[in-house]
């Protein structure tokens, strides 16, 4: 079943974060991922929303997700996005068309 990792990010320092932007792509085409959304005007439709930047990825399995998250690789990077901003990331299971909400 996919899963998905939606992260909440509020960047502070634009050329620490853009090191870790640089890195991006290249570490995350090695992995069976799909970055489906990067927003940096999210329109709040209830609530707050405190972030500068979304981000929704979509994984075959929580598996892969691990494997990406924590290569070697990612965490090299990953470094800057932790020096560069706060946030909130959380893995998500896909909805099952037989499950109820």
């Amino acid at each position: 079943m996919s899963v998905y990792i939606i992260a909440q990010i509020d960047i502070r320092d634009r050329d620490t974060y853009a090191k870790y932007q640089d890195g991006f792509a290249e570490v995350f085409a090695r992995y069976d991922g799909e970055l489906l959304v990067v927003d940096d005007a999210a329109q709040v439709v209830e609530g707050e929303w405190p972030y500068s930047r979304t981000v929704v990825i979509r994984f075959p399995n929580a598996d892969e997700a691990a494997r990406w998250y924590g290569s070697p690789e990612y965490q090299a990077i990953a470094k800057h996005r932790l020096a560069a901003s706060r946030g909130n990331a959380v893995l998500v299971q896909g909805f099952e068309p037989d499950a109820q909400a």
